[in-house]
């Protein structure tokens, strides 16, 4: 049995606090602002009003997700830390595949993730020994599994909404006053960067509006789910 095992039957908040209070500085709140995201920071800013709060700018992030990040600044008092690639890399990608490469083929698609995701949070977990992200069981298949909190390869993570339902997530958003990213108002299930994310059309399912072009199921960028369809190395 794992040794986190007996934080499945806590609270969001506890297992937040728990966090926190543990790691201090070492430990960081992932957000791309949506939904599960805000309500994190809104639980974790109650434990610890500094908490720290980063988020991936990977240059192609849609305008109100900036917009987010002056957002939480104002409400929360936290500076959002933007994570950003390397310029060099993402030089050599659009040289070699052109800017829009991700509509060319799911291989280009995925590479585009890796230089302008996965490598810049694994170089931001590099100096963490916690991280809380947003992950909810019921929003995949893949994430079906997700436990409240693992430790993979020495470094800690955190889904403190694992086990909550899109309707909790509603409600708590109502009752707390939690910011809302403006891009839910026009019709979008989930959010990433702009040319990668549409607007859901009627009965299309949360993730359906990520990488519409593409005919797998499967809607991850790689910085939670790997190929395996299992939580990946962080």
């Amino acid at each position: 049995m794992s040794s986190y095992q007996h934080f499945e039957s806590a609270p969001a908040a506890e297992v937040l606090s728990w966090g926190i209070r543990t790691y201090g500085k070492a430990f960081a709140i992932a957000t791309s602002f949506q939904k599960e995201g805000m309500v994190i920071i809104d639980l974790a800013t109650r434990i610890d009003p500094q908490v720290r709060i980063f988020t991936l700018d990977t240059g192609r992030l849609p305008e109100e997700t900036h917009f987010m990040m002056d957002k939480v600044r104002e409400q929360y008092g936290v500076v959002v830390e933007a994570v950003r690639p390397d310029p060099a890399e993402v030089g050599q990608m659009v040289a070699g595949h052109g800017l829009n490469l991700f509509y060319d083929s799911m291989e280009n698609r995925k590479l585009c993730c890796a230089v302008r995701k996965v490598r810049p949070l694994e170089r931001q977990l590099a100096g963490l020994r916690a991280w809380a992200t947003g992950l909810r069981r019921e929003q995949t298949e893949d994430r079906a599994a997700t436990p409240k909190v693992q430790q993979i390869d020495g470094r800690v993570k955190i889904n403190p909404l694992a086990d909550w339902t899109g309707a909790q997530v509603e409600q708590y958003i109502a009752e707390h006053a939690v910011p809302l990213h403006p891009l839910y108002a026009q019709g979008y299930g989930s959010i990433g960067c702009a040319p990668c994310t549409r607007a859901l059309a009627p009965g299309e399912s949360e993730r359906a509006g990520r990488w519409w072009w593409e005919q797998d199921d499967r809607k991850e960028c790689g910085i939670h789910i790997g190929a395996a369809g299992l939580v990946r190395r962080a």
